[in-house]
């Protein structure tokens, strides 16, 4: 089996995975996995597909320019450039890129601040935060229609720590060195997300 092979059937399933947990909405969201670093070679969701289907179209590989590497009637996901700015700037080998309610909603809440940060909730031990005051914090920026631009604004945002970035009302966008790692960072940042929406929902009961 080719390394592509290998990296399309690892992304196909996390793509069935995540789609198990309607987290891809009216064809919503895009994933993609690293194939090779030199050159940047990258396999991409098709755009426009029902992700609930495993088919032979799902994904297509693309070079560091976003462009399809063999002749294809598919067309790569329409934030391909997102994926391209990630792996160029950073040791990201899987990036995953979903749109949920919650996320959106802390998206809104939080985006007059421009950030979330989570403090002193177990789960942040995903991350590989396990000090007393240790924290993760996600950028939230404004959501565009111009591509390149929102790329643009990805890596303005991103340092060393940064794992994901919201973008308001628009979902996150997450990356790990291997599918296995985003996918982890994930599910962990949509617990935190649903954990915060809830606790806030409780206290403004009991106010």
């Amino acid at each position: 089996m080719s390394i592509v092979e290998k990296r399309w059937n690892e992304l196909a399933d996390i793509k069935d995975e995540l789609a198990g947990r309607d987290w891809f909405p009216g064809t919503s969201g895009n994933l993609s996995i690293k194939v090779s670093d030199e050159p940047l070679q990258f396999l991409v969701t098709a755009s426009g597909k029902d992700k609930r289907k495993r088919t032979k179209e799902d994904f297509l590989l693309v070079d560091g320019n976003g462009k399809a590497i063999e002749k294809t009637s598919l067309k790569p996901s329409a934030e391909t450039i997102v994926h391209q700015a990630i792996y160029s700037n950073t040791d990201a080998g899987c990036c995953l890129h979903v749109h949920t309610v919650d996320n959106n909603v802390i998206s809104e809440l939080f985006s007059s601040e421009g950030k979330i940060t989570f403090k002193g909730v177990e789960l942040i031990k995903a991350f590989g935060l396990w000090g007393q005051n240790d924290q993760i914090t996600v950028p939230i920026i404004e959501n565009t229609s111009d591509l390149s631009l929102l790329a643009q604004d990805v890596m303005n945002v991103i340092t060393k720590e940064t794992k994901a970035v919201l973008m308001k009302n628009h979902g996150i966008t997450v990356w790990g060195r291997n599918g296995f790692e985003a996918k982890k960072y994930l599910e962990a940042f949509e617990f935190l997300f649903s954990y915060e929406l809830k606790l806030r929902s409780f206290q403004t009961v009991v106010s």
